[in-house]
């Protein structure tokens, strides 16, 4: 396909006429040019970096409606309603979710079907209606917009079941081209978007997740109570609001309680409050009217709040996923905010046992055999297994990881001809889901190896993402102390190969930043950054490593997996 001519200059045409935007960023631009290609795209920017932008500004030029797809009804009406307030046609937005009656999205649909809106806004749910389905289809989309992508991966810190069919479910929309947009996401869960979601040969645009504005702090502290005392520090010398994570329910409740009783009102957030009462907390932090909302990681997706001032963590998080995530809620308006974690050594421990056990073998035999009998849906498994949907969908993950399960083009599961017994398949989800924790334990033990390294945090902690930094953050506690190198952190040596530095001693970086590297016990895996004398390595089968550079040179641990 021929390009027309003068891409960029159309989509910096497009985004000053329809939005008022003088400009557009290079890496907005990078992933709007390949969807103008019709070209799939996986885009990782900060919240707040203009990631809407992404699939907004070429859908005013493409000759179709844009889906997108999102799983938060409060963020989709946040951006609907940026969309209609502009007052134009051609960037009107409609939505057909669990919100509207059925004559709403009727008429939703038949303004998309007239020209009179541009944008619909759905759910992976509403898309699994087959009905529904074939609606959407007819309107011959001509972009698909997956927002909050990292919901569809495993590894993903907000993992929901019903994204798992969406890339079954966009090839039934006459897959058109897609974006897949996310604040933050590892090369593993980078990995598992790209596949579940069928994207093809996708533009990569990985940016910017270095924020300048935002203090990295960490403290281990040696007792509960010097850790509440931290706590009370922050609170009396930062402005309102902020958010304190916590890592239980019963945390969240008794924190909140704890705070307001000292002279700090403050609310709880978790998952297992009503449906109600979550949204009105929801609607009362973004209003102001609660300054300090304690909460479980089930809070803050959709937040697009820009003056919160600070995040503190009362736990180490599980992974640096969800930490970036959430810190990165925190000074969205571009003025000095604050991120302070505080951990003790005894959370990893509560978060080996949140990691939890092996599935139930038994279960998932006995799910593998009623996908053998025949095609059924969710509903029919959940109601004869017994269930929850998430639970089924994680054992559903396994089971079709491992050739045991299949999503059919009418949305309904089933199992592939060639499965395996439902006896073997079980044994083969087992040994993958022993490969999945031995992946989460190293994620958590990269976490910690953030919390307590002397180096730069910003490096220490994008090199988690594969993302490099030239030289030290120069906003975090260690910069701050003059702890960090200046010269040989993660990139700023050179990341070409094997050599001697000025001393003579062995290069620094013997294998090139995202090289690929083999270990005789580990087997393959990614190099993806360099932090003083010791190197980040992802590797497949478990995970995240840090080993010594010396030392790898010295014994010859690591060979390109090219060799």
């Amino acid at each position: 396909m021929k390009l027309p001519p003068l891409h960029a200059t159309r989509l910096r045409r497009a985004a000053r006429h329809h939005f008022g935007w003088r400009s557009l960023r290079p890496d907005q631009l990078t992933a709007m040019r390949a969807l103008m290609r019709r070209r799939d795209a996986l885009v990782v920017l900060p919240t707040g970096a203009g990631k809407s932008a992404v699939y907004q500004v070429p859908a005013t030029l493409l000759p179709g409606p844009t889906v997108v797809i999102s799983p938060l009804l409060a963020l989709q009406q946040d951006q609907i309603g940026a969309l209609n307030e502009r007052n134009r046609p051609e960037l009107r937005a409609v939505r057909i979710s669990s919100a509207e009656s059925a004559g709403q999205r009727t008429a939703a649909l038949d303004e998309i079907r007239s020209g009179r809106a541009r944008f619909l806004f759905t759910t992976p749910e509403q898309l699994n209606n087959p009905d529904r389905l074939a609606e959407v289809r007819g309107l011959r989309p001509a972009l698909v917009a997956v927002d909050e992508a990292h919901c569809i991966s495993a590894w993903g810190h907000d993992f929901r079941p019903d994204y798992l069919a969406l890339g079954h479910l966009i090839r039934e929309l006459g897959r058109p081209p897609v974006v897949a947009l996310t604040a933050t996401a590892s090369p593993p869960v980078r990995d598992d978007i790209v596949d579940r979601l069928g994207l093809r040969k996708p533009r990569l645009v990985v940016s910017g997740l270095d924020r300048a504005n935002l203090f990295l702090e960490v403290a281990n502290c040696a007792t509960e109570d010097y850790r509440w005392r931290r706590l009370l520090a922050l609170l009396r010398a930062d402005e309102r609001p902020g958010i304190v994570y916590v890592p239980t329910r019963r945390a969240a409740e008794e924190l909140a309680e704890r705070l307001t009783s000292a002279g700090f009102p403050a609310q709880y957030y978790h998952g297992g409050m009503p449906a109600g009462a979550r949204e009105e907390l929801h609607e009362d932090f973004l209003a102001d009217r609660v300054p300090i909302m304690v909460a479980t990681s089930a809070f803050g997706m959709g937040i697009d709040k820009p003056n919160i001032r600070w995040v503190a963590h009362m736990a180490l998080p599980d992974a640096p996923d969800s930490y970036l995530q959430e810190i990165g809620r925190a000074g969205r308006d571009g003025e000095l905010a604050r991120a302070l974690l505080l951990w003790r050594a005894e959370d990893v421990g509560l978060r080996r046992y949140f990691t939890g056990g092996a599935p139930d073998p038994e279960e998932l035999r006995d799910l593998a055999a009623l996908l053998r009998e025949g095609p059924t849906t969710r509903t029919a498994l959940r109601e004869r297994t017994g269930l929850g949907a998430r639970k089924l969908g994680q054992l559903l993950a396994l089971l079709e990881q491992v050739g045991a399960a299949d999503t059919l083009p009418d949305n309904r599961l089933g199992s592939p001809r060639y499965a395996p017994k439902p006896a073997d398949a079980a044994t083969a989800a087992l040994a993958e889901a022993e490969r999945r924790q031995t992946v989460q334990r190293s994620r958590t033990d990269m976490m910690r190896a953030f919390a307590e390294t002397r180096s730069c945090r910003g490096r220490a902690l994008l090199a988690y993402f594969g993302e490099r930094l030239a030289r030290p953050c120069g906003h975090c506690d260690n910069c701050q102390a003059g702890l960090a190198d200046t010269g040989t952190g993660a990139a700023a040596g050179r990341d070409t190969g094997a050599g001697r530095d000025r001393t003579g001693r062995a290069d620094r970086q013997p294998f090139p930043v995202h090289s690929a590297v083999r270990h005789t016990e580990w087997g393959t895996g990614m190099v993806l950054g360099y932090e003083d004398d010791r190197m980040t390595v992802l590797f497949d089968e478990v995970g995240y490593k840090t080993l010594s550079v010396p030392v790898v040179s010295e014994q010859g641990l690591l060979v390109a997996a090219d060799d």
